[in-house]
């Protein structure tokens, strides 16, 4: 494949003080080395920018290793194999792995899943609702929120690429009462009038306690948490007794400096005997089959809709990543290649 020797990829340079920059990246040319045996190679077509990976340019330890300084990014990215040394996987192929961030990849197979072929749905779409966002909703909300039918739910960052797909979940799975919370008056409208929600309100509007109260005045039963701090206090105060609590990310610590103050509540999940559960989507790949049957369904017959923000180009890969932090998408946000 000598057209495709080398490959742009986005390096990260320095470590993110706060809200990343794009001075922070840069886009540099590679020589893409000679595949080994069990290896494909890969022409990526649309990478993911995710919440998560903020917390990997940071020099911490947690459950994934951070990025390292002067070495590209890696997140999950869906592309054509154009050569391959596996007994798996074949030219042509289209398969999902986890080093994006770059127009060409050497994969080994055992990185590499081969994206299902359903009708209708671009290749994009396994990076989002058909990918690890749509597993990240599906098993937060099933198994580790224990959702139940006539559950009240609410959820945080519900115009995202996870927040959008809890909420119809817990509409297709029969809740008593579906809210969101979002940054704008158009993410408002759209969770009410295209995604079905029954009530979502802005944060920036007032008091996130007063607004939540008054869209669901007797209560939640579960709450679905992609943003953290206040939002997670004003939960706590709206959760019926034995109410559950997915703790999925908090988008609104992720660019602090200073270690964010905890909940100022949090002894209300005593008296209530709260569950508040963290969770990692890689430790439920065993919902992966029936996930993509489910949700495959939904899509297939209409009953649930998905939305893609798409910057076009390798080299608005920073760029995509800082206004997803910052809210500037609706749906899943990736980038094309």
């Amino acid at each position: 494949m000598p057209e495709h020797r080398t490959s742009r990829q986005v390096n990260l340079v320095s470590r993110p003080d706060g809200e990343p920059v794009e001075s922070d990246f840069e886009v540099v040319e590679v020589e893409v080395g000679e595949l080994d045996d069990g290896h494909v190679m890969v022409r990526n077509r649309f990478m993911s920018v995710d919440p998560y990976m903020r917390g990997r340019m940071n020099d911490a330890k947690s459950y994934v290793p951070p990025f390292a300084i002067g070495e590209a990014l890696a997140g999950a990215a869906i592309g054509e194999v154009v050569e391959s040394r596996s007994d798996d996987l074949a030219v042509g192929d289209h398969v999902v792995h986890p080093l994006g961030w770059r127009e060409v990849a050497l994969v080994p197979d055992s990185q590499a899943q081969r994206a299902p072929e359903i009708a209708d749905v671009p290749l994009s779409a396994h990076l989002g609702v058909l990918g690890m966002p749509g597993l990240t909703a599906y098993a937060g909300l099933l198994e580790v929120a224990s959702f139940a039918e006539g559950d009240a739910v609410f959820v945080s960052g519900a115009a995202g690429a996870v927040g959008s797909q809890v909420g119809q979940i817990a509409r297709l799975k029969g809740a008593s009462r579906v809210v969101g919370s979002a940054g704008s008056a158009a993410k408002i409208r759209h969770l009410i009038d295209d995604l079905g929600f029954d009530a979502a309100f802005d944060y920036h509007d007032g008091s996130l306690t007063r607004q939540l109260r008054d869209a669901a005045p007797d209560g939640i039963d579960v709450y679905f948490d992609n943003v953290g701090g206040d939002h997670l206090q004003a939960a706590l105060h709206a959760l019926t007794a034995g109410g559950r609590v997915a703790l999925c990310g908090a988008i609104s610590v992720y660019n602090d400096t200073e270690p964010a103050p905890g909940p100022g509540n949090l002894t209300l999940a005593i008296g209530k005997q709260l569950t508040l559960r963290g969770f990692i989507v890689s430790s439920y790949d065993h919902l992966r089959e029936p996930f993509l049957d489910e949700v495959g369904g939904w899509i297939a017959d209409g009953s649930l809709r998905y939305e893609e923000t798409v910057v076009e180009g390798i080299e608005r890969a920073p760029e995509a990543f800082i206004g997803m932090l910052a809210g500037a998408n609706t749906g899943k946000m990736v980038v094309s290649l």
